[in-house]
């Protein structure tokens, strides 16, 4: 009997350590390895390869042929082309950022709210759509443009290129970090010590020099190299704003050959690397400064931020006038495209509003377009005045972008929350995970998609079994993998704040119930992280479906996403006949993006944020509405007959 109950026993805790859930880790941890292999380290490994393997004219290899070439040609003015952008936005970004914040949050501004809402536009549009919309007011034909060529006839009308044209547009588009954190943290500071230092006689900026700014240090020094890190890697609007820094060209080299010029992929793979060590540089000084801790001392109490009045009627109607003139520079780039994302071609090619022929062209439907030759015959085009949902370019591009992207920000997600699960259960070992997961960030975008497209565009790769990924269709495949792979640093950072939400004791209790791992998991885990993770799918989507520095690395016909078809829409507009109304469409698009980034953002932020008591009293007065209305066509329909009786 003895030896019977010993033998269960045993099977028993066999069946415990190599059931359902030791084979279930042990299939994550290879597809973990494998992925972090193949798609992290060694097409990377496979670039820095490449630049230490080419050949010089005589077929021999140089290790330095590449190197020489940087120090002997132009590549060095894209690095310092770069580096000069970065060094400037850091200045013009933080001076508007800080701005923006200080004027809705803290300092008492008439307008706030009305104020806020344009500062925030950035966050709804951006990338490719929102240089669109500069350019509509600034191009050498925009409407800003006209109105000042008609003023002073002399002007130089291709005034909005180059350095400048890029510095200002990104000014405006990269304080969405600031609109965001830094609104936070100046909304966390304790008016119990802004009251203290205005009772000592401090006036006004002197607090909000010497007692805000200092607690705040460590959000600006993060958005300071944040900022950095964008202009250094800044794609969009130099491409859009013909600027030559260090991304367009890797771009550039990517698409060339040696055919066309010296060892281009190489060159690419320098530039890429090059990037690489400013980046792991900047976040490694991010990393030791954060590590130093930032102490404040508050009081026991705290209390609410309360919104400080300017004194001086001067200094108060000269910040009113700021105020306003950086919400107009927001809000006419918006204002003007949803205008005239509604007028018709003509209205659009003239940049003359004409709100007496109001249409839904760019939107919907096909008109055909009849033209005058150059034989003075007339010839007409089926269909050349196309909306955004009849054009097929257009459609195709959507329909890329939103697969694309769904798929990434939802595979993003579920690696990240099994990986999370295994690091809070596995404190030694989850490290080691936690970092491998980091390491995307260390990477600029550019270097792994290049990598991705260098790496994976032959069939000799044994880890996807010998398939061409750069071919033809499978080229979506490598998209998405791409958007993934750099989607995970941030859902790892917002997923495993999660998960510190979840009660330890919840788990235990289950248990004691009999629940297993992948049970507990499941039953009580996911529920408790679900909104978590339902935003931060929602967030990495709505990066990813106008995203359009990695799709335009790749550069094929077959992978074409929104964000590129929207940049190459008005390069041939009206040629022949063809592409009439391409400007209208992009107008529209860009409205489209808003309308797409604004739901997703109300839902993360407004409806997502509430907790469980806002909720609860939204549902009741939900509840309460209903039942009034239901109340009131009970009545109506009562009454009703009685009026036909008598």
């Amino acid at each position: 009997m003895k030896n019977d109950t010993l033998t269960l026993g045993r099977k028993h805790s066999w069946t415990e350590k190599y059931g359902p859930s030791f084979m279930l880790r042990v299939i994550l941890l290879v597809f973990f390895v494998y992925f972090f292999l193949g798609f992290m380290v060694l097409p990377c490994i496979n670039t820095v390869k490449s630049i230490f393997t080419v050949k010089d004219s005589t077929g021999k290899t140089d290790p330095l042929a590449v190197i020489k070439f940087f120090f002997a040609g132009s590549m060095p003015t894209y690095v310092w082309n770069s580096v000069k952008l970065a060094i400037g936005l850091v200045i013009t970004v933080n001076v508007v950022g800080i701005s923006i914040v200080l004027l809705t949050e803290y300092f008492d501004i008439k307008g706030a709210r009305i104020l806020r809402m344009g500062y925030q536009t950035t966050l709804i549009y951006s990338g490719v759509a929102l240089v669109t919309g500069y350019l509509f007011l600034y191009d050498n034909d925009g409407i800003i443009t006209s109105l000042l060529s008609n003023a002073f006839p002399n002007m130089n009308t291709n005034w909005f290129t180059g350095f400048y044209a890029v510095w200002f547009t990104m000014t405006f588009a990269c304080t969405s970090n600031h609109a965001l954190f830094l609104r936070n943290a100046i909304r966390g500071i304790d008016y119990n010590t802004v009251e203290a230092a205005r009772n000592l006689g401090a006036k006004p900026f002197k607090v909000l020099f010497k007692v805000v700014f200092p607690t705040l240090i460590p959000t600006l020094f993060s958005l300071t190299v944040m900022t950095f890190i964008t202009g250094l890697c800044a794609m969009s609007a130099p491409t859009l704003l013909g600027y030559d820094s260090i991304n367009p060209e890797i771009v550039r080299l990517a698409g060339s050959s040696t055919a066309d010029e010296s060892f281009p992929q190489a060159r690419a793979a320098l530039l890429s690397i090059i990037l690489a060590l400013f980046t792991i540089l900047l976040l490694t000084v991010l990393t030791m400064y954060e590590r130093k801790g930032h102490y404040l001392s508050v009081s026991k109490t705290k209390a609410k931020l309360q919104k400080q009045k300017i004194a001086n009627p001067v200094v108060n109607v000269l910040t009113h006038i700021y105020a306003y003139i950086l919400f107009i520079i927001y809000m006419t780039p918006v204002v003007m495209i949803v205008i005239f994302s509604f007028q018709t071609y003509s209205a659009i090619r003239l940049k003359k509003l004409d709100f007496s022929k109001l249409t839904l062209i760019n939107f919907f439907g096909k008109q055909d377009y009849e033209y005058l030759t150059s034989r003075g015959t007339y010839k007409t085009r089926e269909g050349s005045i196309s909306g955004l949902f009849s054009n097929d370019a257009t459609l195709n591009g959507i329909k890329n972008s939103f697969f694309m992207s769904i798929v990434a920000a939802a595979l993003a997600c579920i690696i990240v929350v099994i990986a999370c699960n295994y690091i809070f259960k596995h404190k030694k070992t989850g490290v080691i995970l936690e970092y491998c997961l980091l390491l995307p960030w260390l990477l600029p975008t550019i270097l792994i998609c290049y990598s991705y497209r260098t790496y994976f565009n032959t069939g000799d790769i044994a880890y996807v079994f010998g398939n061409n990924l750069y071919y033809q269709n499978n080229v979506r495949i490598l998209i998405i993998l791409a958007y993934t792979v750099v989607k995970l640093p941030f859902s790892l950072r917002m997923i495993k704040a999660a998960f510190y939400a979840i009660d330890s004791e919840l788990e235990d209790a289950a248990r004691n119930l009999g629940a297993g791992s992948l049970v507990t998991f499941l039953r009580v885990k996911l529920p408790i992280i679900l909104p978590s993770v339902l935003a931060v799918f929602a967030l990495n989507f709505n990066a990813l479906f106008t995203e359009y520095d990695m799709s335009a690395t790749f550069a094929s016909s077959y992978g074409t996403t929104y964000a590129m078809v929207i940049q190459s829409m008005c390069a041939d507009e009206g040629l022949y006949g063809y592409n009439v109304n391409a400007s209208g469409r992009r107008c529209a698009s860009t409205v489209f993006i808003m309308i797409v980034s604004g739901l997703i953002l109300y839902l993360v932020y407004g409806v997502g944020s509430r907790d469980l008591a806002e909720r609860l009293e939204i549902k009741e007065k939900r509840k309460k509405r209903i039942e009034k209305l239901k109340a009131k066509f009970k009545k109506n329909a009562a009454v009703g007959p009685t009026e036909i009786k008598g």
